[in-house]
């Protein structure tokens, strides 16, 4: 008997969880918050097993205290009896309602068991809807950035609730960063728009986010540190201390041919291993010897 905070992801039905596919179909109730969410859990809940809460679209903390009560002393007795899911967009824990739900019952029924089963999250979605890498090592900063606001300061940041595009773009440029924005990635619901102009975004929706990047920001992946002439066969002086093309020991095989100690360092910086950290945390004994492909 338990009641489970269920990640939808981002919107579309087969982006769920295996994990969270396996609750939605044995919960004996599924509470939705909302319209969206409600949507996206019929693709895996038949309508009957479906149950809908009430919240008000208020500031008045008063109202809400009084609406997640009010949804706790509904959802408690039937988690207690059985196993319950409340669903949620994203994940249950990166700006979700799921939150107030939990507080509200860890207050008042701390005799509930409650379970978070983790959702893909635009936090990483976005990244592969706009094209964007963030590569190993770099810094990404999560801002929210409703009615204009232009959060500044970190390199690289993930805007959410990006409500007035126009106004946060120009702030955004006056302090150096190039923007994309893209509204409603991975969702079946309403229009996937991706763009860096914020013209196109003009109408407000609560589901737009943006990826600023400082303009100053000079980024090189590992990659770029392959010598392409190695790769080819070819040498010259520069690649070995005497000028020989044997001087830099080849110490990892891979499709039939050696990388130098310059390559692998190179691998292992694409990979996030750098100095080796990837046999001693998987402990993969073949790593060593077989390259990129063992390790994924």
């Amino acid at each position: 008997m338990t009641l489970y905070g269920v990640g939808l992801g981002p919107g579309e039905a087969d982006l769920v969880t295996v994990r969270g596919k396996e609750i939605l179909e044995t919960a004996d109730v599924v509470y939705s918050p909302g319209r969206l969410s409600r949507t996206v859990a019929l693709e895996h809940v038949p309508e009957e097993r479906i149950g809908d809460l009430d919240f008000p679209m208020t500031k008045d903390e008063e109202k809400l205290r009084t609406a997640w009560t009010e949804a706790a002393a509904e959802v408690a007795p039937k988690a207690t009896a059985g196993d319950v899911a409340f669903v949620t967009l994203g994940d249950p824990n990166v700006y979700s309602t799921f939150g107030h739900l939990r507080r509200t019952i860890d207050a008042f029924h701390p005799d509930v068991d409650l379970e978070i089963v983790p959702g893909v999250s635009a936090v990483t979605a976005f990244a592969t809807a706009l094209g964007v890498e963030i590569e190993a090592g770099a810094g990404l900063s999560l801002r929210e950035a409703a009615a204009g606001h232009s959060p500044t300061g970190p390199d690289r940041m993930i805007l959410f609730k990006v409500t007035d595009a126009p106004a946060t773009h120009e702030g955004l440029v006056a302090a150096g960063y190039d923007v994309t924005y893209g509204r409603r990635l991975f969702m079946e619901q309403g229009e996937t728009v991706t763009t860096d102009d914020p013209t196109e975004l003009d109408e407000r929706d609560y589901y737009t986010l943006a990826y600023a990047e400082k303009e100053s920001l000079d980024v090189e992946s590992a990659t770029a540190a392959f010598d392409t002439s190695a790769v080819s066969g070819e040498t010259t002086d520069a690649d070995t201390p005497d000028g020989s093309d044997t001087a830099d020991a080849n110490v990892r095989s891979d499709g039939g041919r050696e990388f130098s100690a310059a390559e692998l360092a190179a691998l292992e910086r694409a990979e996030g291993c750098a100095g080796g950290d990837c046999n001693a945390d998987h402990g993969d004994a073949n790593h060593g010897t077989t390259g990129v492909a063992d390790e994924r």
